[in-house]
Formats: structure tokens, C-alpha cells, sequence
């Protein structure tokens, strides 16, 4: 950047990376100085297990990969921006993008007097560089190394809980994305004919343990044990998804993700609860679930929306301990079984073959008051339309 010192920052959040040849890169175009901040840990037992917990999903299909890892990037910039008085911090994010909302906002609620540049909504860069093309060409004409070529076009953003794709070819919805597009899962269709089984257990809603009953390994740890399932999820072809997504700045935009680790949990975690959790507050649960994925996907991490809902999803998670059993092949994850010291399943009253302190006659009162509202509707649409439903 013209007339500004500059010092490089890159977050190692899990993508699969060579950070010394990055170092090298920043200071060999002009950085004074580089730091390179392993956030792995961190990111996983903070931000991604909190997601689980919530069991979030934008739109109900996107496990949210790119949003969470924004937030602890944007801090750890902030912090290091702070250690070295910069008046300014910049990303690289373009003018139609989720991200330069999710940097920025975070940003601005750390620091609230830092200066944010943005290339790519400046004219003179923007003019001269249009779009990835024109920076790919920029990059071979000097010589800088970048992943993305003219062949493969498509932007990618990784990190340990997923990979996104977008942009190139990409941008038509109707496009089949090519098969060496994907990186980090096999092809479910060339994943092992053997399926293999695995037991996680959950203490308060966050996985401790995972066992593979295949092989007796056992990892625990959460930065460990996430490492684990990517593992897995990635051998057995788990987490692909290609979808039409709405950006919080207006228009749709298509996308692919791989999130392999990060399928495995939820699926599990979302079966314990069904053990575990009251039925109510399930439901409440999961009226703040669809919004805070709203509030995660649109940035707003440092907000007082977020730290609420996050309270309630943390409290309803006091009693989701126990094991879920489960079964990886070809692309699928399957239950297999739970068990749950906390379980609010009582096998007795569930029964269909004996009464287990339940008095099925109790049922008939059950039923003809919960009838009243709808006799009471009916009525009201015969004198509306002078017919019922029938």
C-alpha cells in the first residue's frame, strides 16, 4: 500500500498452508514485519464448539465455516495492532462480499477509533483491478506465487472447520463443480466400502472423547479431537455441499463447502440432545438457534444479541452429557444408539407393552381439550364461509 508501513498478520486457524513461504512472501513484497499466530485451539474450543452447542445453521444448510473464523481473526489484529500503535488495519475482502461486514464490524467493536482500508473499495484499485482475473495476471506479470490460476479460478477460504468455493465457474448456479475442485473430502463415491464406527462423548454439550470402535483408537482434547473427526470425515467423503446462500449485503451468491469434522459433531450432538434436553426448552432453543446463526453469518459476534442467546444456549446445555454411537460410510453420517447418565428417556413410560405408571385413559381428556380450539375454529369457518373442511 502506497506511503504505509506495513505489517503482515495471517491467522493459522487450520488451513493447510506453508506459513514460512508466506512469511517470506510478505516481507519479500515490502512488510517491516510478519506475525503469524497459531489460533487453532483457541478457535475450536471457543468459537466452533459454541456453534455446536447452538447447533447453527444459516438458512438451515450452511454450518456458518467462514463466519466463525472471522471474529478471532479480527481480535488477534486488533491485539497485535494495538502491541504495535497502528493507526490502521486493512483486509483484502472485496465490495460485495459477507466478509468486509464481518471483519469491520468486529474491528470497530474492539477498537472503536481504528481506521479500516479496504482495497477493493478504493477506485484506483478497484478500476484497475476489477476482479480476480485481472489480479491473477497482476500476479504472474510480477512474479508472486498465488494458489488460484486462470484453470482453477474459484476463490477458496479454509480453515480447520470447513473449505468454502466460490467465484469462477462457480458464479453459474448450474454449473457442476469439477471433481478436482474438491479438496479436502474423497468423492463419497470412492470412500471405503467398509463403513466405520465411532462413539462421541459429550460433557455439558461439548465433545470430550472420541472412540473409533473400528480400530480401539480413543482421542480426547477438543483441538485433538476435532483433528480426529476431520480425519475421519475426510476418509469417508462427509460435509460436501453446493448452495444458493442470501449475502447480508443483498444478493444471493452460490457456494460449495466442505466441513467433514464439523458434520460429524453436530449430527451426534443433535442426537443427545433428543435424549437429553426437555422438550420446551428445545423448542426455545432452537428459535434462538436459527437466529444466531442470522447474527453469526452477518457479523455480529461482538454484540450483546450474541452474548444473550449465547447465555441461554450454554444454560440448555447443562445436562447434554453422554455417548453417541455412530456409523461413517460413503458421505453419511447414521445413529447407531445413545446413552446418557442425565437421559430424560424413561423405557417404561415409552412402552407399548406395559403401562409403566402411565394411565392410558388419562389420553382421552388429553385429546378432547386440546379438541376445543379446533371445534371452536370450525364453527367460526362454517359462519365465515358456511362450510367447515369437509
Amino acid at each position: 500500500m502506497q506511503g504505509y508501513e506495513v505489517i503482515a498478520y495471517m491467522a493459522n486457524i487450520g488451513q493447510e498452508e506453508d506459513f514460512e513461504a508466506a512469511r517470506q512472501k510478505a516481507l519479500k513484497v515490502g512488510a517491516k514485519k510478519v506475525y503469524i499466530e497459531d489460533l487453532r485451539k483457541e478457535f475450536v474450543e471457543s468459537i466452533v464448539f459454541s456453534a455446536v452447542q447452538a447447533n447453527a445453521l444459516y438458512e438451515g444448510v450452511y454450518y456458518l465455516g467462514t463466519s466463525l473464523a472471522r471474529p478471532i481473526i479480527a481480535k488477534t489484529q486488533i491485539e497485535i495492532a494495538r502491541r504495535e500503535g497502528c493507526d490502521f488495519v486493512s483486509h483484502g475482502c472485496t465490495g460485495k462480499g459477507n466478509d468486509q461486514v464481518r471483519f469491520e464490524l468486529g474491528y470497530l467493536a474492539l477498537e472503536p477509533s481504528i481506521r479500516v482500508i479496504a482495497p477493493w473499495r478504493i477506485p484506483e484499485f478497484f478500476e484497475r483491478f476489477p476482479g480476480r482475473s485481472a489480479l491473477l495476471q497482476y500476479a504472474a506479470e510480477k512474479g508472486i506465487p498465488v494458489v488460484q490460476t486462470a484453470a482453477k479460478p474459484w476463490s477458496t477460504d479454509e480453515n480447520l472447520y470447513h473449505i468454502s468455493y466460490e467465484a469462477g465457474i462457480l458464479e453459474d448456479p448450474s454449473v457442476t463443480p469439477p471433481k478436482d475442485m474438491w479438496k479436502l473430502t474423497v468423492d463419497p463415491e470412492d470412500a471405503p466400502n467398509t463403513p466405520e464406527r465411532i462413539t462421541i462423548h459429550f460433557e455439558a454439550g461439548t465433545p470430550t472423547l472420541v472412540k473409533n470402535d473400528s480400530d480401539g483408537t480413543a482421542v480426547s482434547g477438543g483441538l485433538d479431537l476435532f483433528l480426529y473427526l476431520n480425519q475421519l470425515g475426510r476418509k469417508h467423503g462427509i460435509g460436501r455441499i453446493d448452495i444458493v446462500e442470501n449475502r447480508f449485503v443483498g444478493m444471493k451468491s452460490r457456494g460449495c463447502y466442505e466441513t467433514p469434522g464439523g458434520t460429524i459433531l453436530r449430527a451426534a450432538h443433535v442426537d443427545l440432545e433428543g435424549l437429553t434436553l426437555d422438550r420446551e426448552v428445545r423448542r426455545l432453543r432452537d428459535q434462538f438457534s436459527q437466529r444466531l446463526s442470522e447474527i453469526l453469518y452477518n457479523g455480529f459476534w461482538y454484540s450483546p444479541e450474541r452474548e444473550f442467546i449465547m447465555a441461554a444456549v450454554e444454560q440448555s446445555q447443562t445436562n447434554v452429557t453422554g455417548d453417541v454411537k455412530l456409523k461413517l460410510y460413503k458421505g453419511g453420517v447414521w445413529i447407531e444408539g445413545r446413552t446418557s447418565p442425565l437421559s430424560l428417556y424413561d423405557d417404561k413410560i415409552a412402552s407399548m407393552d406395559i403401562a409403566g405408571g402411565f394411565n392410558p385413559s388419562d389420553s382421552e381428556g388429553f385429546i378432547r381439550i386440546n379438541a376445543i380450539r379446533l371445534k371452536a375454529y370450525v364453527a367460526q369457518k362454517k359462519l365465515a364461509t358456511g362450510a367447515g373442511f369437509i
